[in-house]
């Protein structure tokens, strides 16, 4: 049965205006902006196909270009359409946290870096720097290392903070193929790192890790040096 025949309080788009967008799920969010489906398969069918064959939503937004595309049902036209809609929701959540109104919500904070970090295919190691009132003065990667490791330079990391004149830091690395579980390494440089800013107070406020279908926050889960273990 084609969408437009479903009843009205299950088709996404009306459901969304009606319920609102967290009643969705990701294959009802990711059909509306797919649109149509196929000659075989409605636009709903089609996302859950995708993201079964992914894993994921999150799988499927981070995946190379090329891979996509080579799906079924999943043209250029659709495929920008995703990207766009990937985009929208990354600029969104960035103007969001420009104005610093944001940043004292970890879930915002979590799901703006894992926009940014998700769709690396090897780790990075980035820096948000903050003014006094939470505002994002800059986002950047300055660190690209292998699949599973990323070397991180805590004098370069300082340099980059004085540069923008930050008085607070949020750190965040990605583990592409694995949870965001901390290693033992990812513990040490957070607390060699809390103890550089100190020196130069500068406040660590945070360090998310992005892994492959989770993303982590040790302030929130009271890690040290932000909590006790």
């Amino acid at each position: 049965m084609a969408i437009k025949d479903w009843h009205e309080d299950d088709r996404p788009r009306e459901k969304l205006l009606k319920f609102g967008a967290a009643h969705l799920s990701d294959a009802e969010i990711l059909a509306i902006f797919l649109r149509t489906g196929t000659q075989s398969q409605s636009a709903i069918e089609l996302a859950r196909h995708l993201i079964d064959q992914f894993g994921s939503l999150a799988e499927l937004l981070a995946a190379p270009q090329k891979t996509v595309l080579a799906c079924h049902g999943i043209g250029p036209a659709k495929y920008a359409q995703i990207l766009a809609s990937l985009e929208m929701g990354t600029r969104y959540l960035d103007s969001k946290l420009k104005t610093g109104q944001a940043l004292g919500r970890s879930q915002v904070v979590k799901d703006y870096i894992s926009t940014q970090l998700r769709g690396e295919h090897r780790e990075v190691f980035a820096v948000l720097c903050l003014d006094n009132a939470l505002n994002l003065l800059n986002f950047e990667i300055l660190f690209t290392g292998g699949i599973s490791s990323c070397s991180v330079c805590i004098k370069h990391v300082l340099r980059h903070a004085l540069s923008h004149a930050a008085s607070q830091l949020i750190i965040a690395h990605n583990h592409p193929h694995t949870d965001a579980k901390p290693s033992a390494a990812d513990n040490l440089l957070t607390y060699e790192l809390k103890k550089a800013c100190d020196l130069l107070d500068i406040s660590l406020v945070d360090h998310i890790i992005v892994g492959r279908n989770d993303t982590l926050s040790y302030a929130e889960s009271c890690l040290a040096p932000f909590g006790t273990d």
